[in-house]
């Protein structure tokens, strides 16, 4: 009997990827920890920031501190955004689209919007790809690997990157996960106002807080009363308003524009996280 050892090719699937050079611009309270993450994979990191010092976690863990979008993106194979608005995903892009290599994949996980998403994907050259990729979870979600990624595009050749990011929900093409992404985060943002409201009717009747909070997250509204009491979390204010915003431009949403109206009401909190509108 031929003992001898056969050599068998292991499959793609199984082979570990091999690192990539990626580019993160955007690291505020989301994107620093998702491009931790990424470092922490092994992959070598290029980090650009309008405020530089926060980048300075990420340069004493090994990530080359860029000094410009289009220093950053230069030799990159792949690119990762998480910016604030569509106005800083348009500044950004209008310094990175020129400095893209054909065969770059740019992986988008700002909220800004389908229309903002189609419009930067019209922009890019010819040989670069967009993926149009959102993400559901606050920053306790991001560190740990455990986002909610709404996926626009081809995301098989960026498999590896999204998977320490979280989990992958396809959406169809560029614009259709952006679309989604304010479908949820509204019927969230909406919800946590109204736990707010309830809260506020608890106290005036005369209703221990607790007691009102207890029922309220044993009923239907429970998602929304685990977010409107969340401390582990960091949404703020300001960018919840946005992404509400965001949707009431696209249609009539009387609901939402008076959250809108309610969001920005004191100005105090909008730099605090979502749940401060319930306290």
């Amino acid at each position: 009997m031929d003992t001898t050892p056969q050599h068998t090719d292991t499959p793609a699937s199984a082979r570990a990827a091999a690192p990539r050079r990626i580019a993160f611009l955007g690291l505020g309270s989301m994107g620093l920890p998702m491009a931790r993450r990424l470092l922490d994979a092994g992959h070598p990191l290029t980090v650009w920031n309008r405020t530089a010092a926060k980048a300075a976690p990420l340069a004493a863990a090994g990530a080359t501190l860029a000094g410009s979008p289009a220093e950053a993106v230069r030799d990159a194979e792949v690119v990762i955004t998480m910016l604030a608005d569509p106005a800083a995903a348009r500044a950004v892009a209008d310094a990175l689209i020129p400095a893209l290599r054909p065969g770059t994949h740019w992986i988008d996980t700002s909220t800004i919007g389908p229309e903002a998403t189609r419009a930067l994907a019209a922009r890019l050259p010819e040989g670069v790809t967009l993926i149009d990729a959102p993400v559901m979870g606050s920053v306790d979600r991001a560190a740990t690997g455990e986002l909610l990624i709404l996926a626009g595009g081809d995301t098989a050749p960026v498999a590896d990157l999204l998977g320490p990011l979280g989990t992958v929900t396809a959406c169809g093409g560029p614009g259709g996960s952006a679309a989604l992404k304010l479908v949820l985060i509204n019927a969230a943002v909406g919800g946590v106002a109204l736990v707010a409201e309830s809260l506020a009717l608890a106290d005036a009747l005369g209703l221990p807080r607790d007691l009102a909070v207890r029922t309220l997250g044993a009923g239907p509204l429970a998602g929304a009363v685990g977010r409107a009491t969340a401390t582990g979390s960091y949404f703020p204010v300001s960018l919840a308003a946005k992404d509400v915003s965001l949707a009431t431009g696209v249609t009539k949403l009387p609901l939402l524009e008076a959250v809108h109206r309610f969001l920005l009401e004191d100005p105090s909190l909008l730099a605090e996280d979502l749940a401060a509108v319930a306290r």
